[in-house]
C-alpha cells in the first residue's frame, strides 16, 4: 500500500495524469489516493459490474474523470488507448493478466509504449525468470519488443519510463513523443 501512494504522489509530482481500473480498493486504489493527494489528476476506468466490488461510489466520485464501461475487454481497450506507459505494481492474477497482455501487444508490434514491473522487494523475480527462460526455449519470437523495464524502487519508475521515451523517440528521428499519463 506504502509503494502505491508513493508511486501516485510520483505521478502527481511529474505531472501526469494517472490512467487506472478505476478501484478505490487496495494497491491501485492507494495509487489513486497517493495522485490525488498530490495533486495530480486521475482518470478511472471500470466496468459496471465491478464498481461495488472494487470501490465504493463516494471515492469514484474524488476522480477527476470515470469512465464506466460494459466489461472487462472495453476496460482494457480504453486503458490501453488513454495510458502512454504501462506499470504493474505487485498484485495477483487480474494485474498479470494485463501486464502479459500489454506485453503481448508490444510483441506483435501493436505499441512500442514503456512496460514497468515496479518489483517492490523482488516481487516479480519470478515473473523476469520466467521471460528468460520463455526467451531461452525460442517461445518470445520477437524479444527485442518485449524489453519491460524491472524497476525495484518505486523512485526510480517515473525517470526510467521518462528515459525509454525519450529514447524511443530519439529512434524515430526525434518525433517529439510526450509521456503525459500512465
Amino acid at each position: 500500500m506504502a509503494a502505491g501512494r508513493a508511486l501516485g504522489r510520483e505521478i502527481a509530482e511529474y505531472g501526469l495524469r494517472l490512467v487506472y481500473g478505476g478501484g478505490t480498493k487496495g494497491i491501485m486504489g492507494a495509487v489513486a489516493s497517493g495522485t490525488l493527494s498530490g495533486g495530480g489528476q486521475v482518470t478511472g476506468i471500470i466496468p459496471e459490474f465491478l464498481i461495488d466490488m472494487e470501490a465504493t461510489r463516494h471515492s469514484l466520485g474524488q476522480l477527476n474523470e470515470l469512465i464506466v464501461t460494459p466489461d472487462m475487454h472495453a476496460r482494457k481497450h480504453t486503458m490501453f488507448e488513454r495510458s502512454d506507459a504501462f506499470v504493474a505494481l505487485p498484485g495477483g492474477i487480474g494485474t498479470l493478466e494485463e501486464i502479459v497482455e500489454i506485453m503481448t501487444w508490444a510483441q506483435l508490434g501493436r505499441h512500442e509504449k514503456p512496460m514497468v514491473f515496479a518489483n517492490v522487494n523482488g516481487f516479480w523475480d519470478p515473473m523476469m525468470e520466467l521471460m528468460r527462460h520463455m526467451t531461452e526455449e525460442g517461445f518470445v519470437h520477437t524479444a527485442h519488443r518485449v524489453q519491460p523495464l524491472v524497476v525495484d524502487e518505486i523512485s526510480g519508475i517515473i525517470p526510467a519510463i521518462m528515459a525509454q521515451a525519450a529514447q524511443l523517440a530519439a529512434d524515430r528521428d526525434g518525433e517529439d513523443e510526450v509521456i503525459s499519463k500512465m
